[in-house]
């Protein structure tokens, strides 16, 4: 690999920065930094050989987001002048924050600008996708059990991309965190977060792609940083791969409620139901099987993921539980969530319906948590939304095996104060999904975009929506080759 050095001009005006990385041919109006980078490679679907070394060890953690949820092989070495690249690039002790007591501004402008540059050759030189024409955009939230970030990207027009300068037109992650009140942190480890902005402002100027980073919600200050590294990366991923996350795709086969006919197109041909995904996924045959008996509820569920019930050419689905509204609402979550399931419940309905819908619902999640297996080679994240009468919903999910669910949905405060959604009660709707994610093993947030009309259609909007973004996530990621989507290598601890 080429040895590529970076200088950046750095002006720093009420408390901002803003930067411009310079030509060899180009005069510098202040003081060049001393800060060199060497060995920044951006490799799509590969791996670098060289390390990521920034001297800020956060910001280390924060850029390796790439490689597990980008599938980016990112490096990059900062260094100065006087100082050898092999010293430079060692790993432990103080090396790995060599230079938190320098101008991090600097720094983390530096290494954002780049990045940027390296990845604008993917996002308009073909990357994984033929469709680098026009302007594309992809949408990802991540979720994380404090916090939930949402980034949009959008490409330059096709007539100047090469040209285009990209901007960062929302920034609204700040405070990080709420310790302490109204403030948040101001360090990360030792990774200042104001710079935060500077290093996402520096990289979508050298993309060429304009980015929009929005926190929905959020408490812990290094939790909002991670959702928000972690959402660029996944929706960087899909704006590569063509993949309009903006617009809602059916469940299964046609995609014509999608506008966007070439993402359509691309969304089938990498997820849809004749994709190498949904092949490898049916090879896997999963299913999950459990039968439990209590003074309470006898209960039957069993699961196959991708409508694998045996003897059945499409996705079976056979619920009955007591309450029409449980009925109803696994139904809707199997069937987008394309799997055959068998849910029988004898409960003591006689006594309230607490007992019958929280016993299906953690025997649900335990179901599908045993199906899923260790979770190696899965998609792992996605957000969809789903719509019922008047009620939009959206749920994004991570199957982390760190169970956690955060919703704003109307329930207690419901606009008709209604005591039940159907036939069960709207306190154990509350219950069944609480239920349903931690047994699941899933970290889930749901965000109400539009009320229903009743709760009935919240729920069951929420269903279509659970299910949708299920399937996404249980999906198999060929390029993955077994290998775990996380930064750590493992879910499993």
């Amino acid at each position: 690999f080429p040895m590529t050095k970076y200088n950046l001009r750095a002006i720093k005006a009420d408390n901002h920065w803003t930067h411009d990385l310079l030509s060899s041919s180009q005069t510098p109006l202040t003081t060049m930094t001393s800060f060199t980078l060497t060995h920044t490679t951006c490799l799509d679907l590969s791996k670098s050989p060289h390390p990521i070394s920034t001297g800020i060890g956060f910001l280390d953690h924060m850029v390796d987001q790439l490689n597990s949820h980008a599938q980016i092989g990112v490096s990059v070495t900062v260094g100065k002048d006087d100082v050898d690249d092999a010293s430079a690039a060692a790993i432990g002790g103080d090396e790995v924050n060599r230079y938190a007591e320098e101008d991090q501004g600097v720094i983390m402008a530096q290494v954002g600008a780049a990045i940027g540059a390296e990845l604008k050759k993917i996002v308009y030189s073909g990357g994984s996708s033929s469709n680098t024409t026009g302007v594309r955009s992809s949408r990802f939230c991540c979720p994380l059990d404090e916090a939930l970030v949402e980034c949009i990207l959008t490409t330059a027009n096709s007539s100047s991309q090469q040209q285009q300068q990209g901007k960062l037109t929302t920034f609204t992650l700040p405070p990080y965190g709420k310790y302490p009140s109204n403030k948040g942190r101001s360090k990360i480890g030792t990774m200042k977060t104001q710079y935060v902005e500077t290093f996402f402002a520096s990289l979508a100027s050298t993309s060429g792609v304009n980015i929009s980073l929005h926190k929905i919600r959020g408490d812990n200050g290094h939790h909002v940083v991670e959702s928000a590294f972690k959402a660029f990366s996944r929706a960087l991923r899909n704006l590569i791969d063509g993949t309009d996350t903006t617009s809602n795709y059916c469940s299964v086969g046609s995609c014509s409620c999608n506008s966007n006919a070439a993402a359509a197109a691309a969304f089938e041909e990498m997820w849809g139901v004749k994709s190498e995904s949904y092949t490898s996924s049916l090879e896997l045959c999963r299913e999950g099987k459990l039968e439990r008996s209590t003074k309470e509820t006898l209960i039957l569920v069993h699961v196959w993921l991708n409508g694998l019930a045996k003897g059945q050419e499409e996705e079976c689905v056979v619920v009955d539980t007591g309450i029409k509204t449980m009925d109803e609402f696994v139904s809707i979550l199997a069937k987008e969530a394309c799997m055959s399931v068998e849910v029988k419940c004898k409960g003591d309905l006689y006594v309230d319906d607490h007992h019958t819908s929280e016993d299906v619902s953690i025997a649900l999640g335990q179901v599908l948590n045993t199906a899923l297996g260790t979770k190696a080679g899965l998609n792992r994240m996605w957000c969809a939304v789903g719509a019922y009468g008047d009620a939009e919903v959206e749920v994004t999910m991570d199957l982390s095996n760190r169970p956690c669910i955060t919703h704003n949905l109307s329930l207690s405060c419901n606009p008709n104060d209604e005591e039940y959604a159907g036939d069960l009660s709207v306190e154990m709707l509350d219950h069944v999904l609480e239920s349903l994610v931690m047994n699941n093993k899933a970290t889930v947030h749901i965000v109400e975009k539009k009320v229903g009309k009743s709760v009935l259609e919240t729920a069951l909007a929420t269903a279509m929506a659970y299910g949708r973004a299920l399937r996404m996530c249980a999906a198999v990621d060929p390029r993955r080759a077994g290998k775990t989507a996380s930064s750590k290598g493992t879910l499993s601890v």
